[in-house]
């Protein structure tokens, strides 16, 4: 199976925390990136990312140039869909 039509297929059939490499917080990425000193506004992309939490818990640390990269559009979308209800929650829309 070509590994586009692997993680869409992947994304498209299971829940996103149901997935082995899922993981509520991204903790040990967060205390690299912090721990690097790269300033608030640095330019930051996640590679792989799918529907990673790592944005997440970079956006609640104040960070925000962040960037995902995946080949599945779905983890993204859903990645997206969430993060626009954080923002809405905040109420400042991205």
């Amino acid at each position: 199976m070509e590994l586009k039509k692997h993680w869409e297929h992947v994304y498209a059939t299971k829940p996103t925390n149901t997935v082995s490499w899922f993981q509520e917080h991204a903790e040990q990425s967060v205390w690299l990136i912090q721990a690097s000193g790269v300033p608030f506004a640095a330019s930051i992309i996640d590679v792989g990312g799918g529907a990673s939490t790592l944005v997440d818990d970079l956006l609640d640390r104040g960070y925000s140039n962040l960037s995902v990269l995946d080949l599945s559009v779905s983890a993204l979308h859903d990645a997206h869909h969430r993060w626009r209800a954080i923002d809405s929650c905040r109420g400042s829309p991205r």
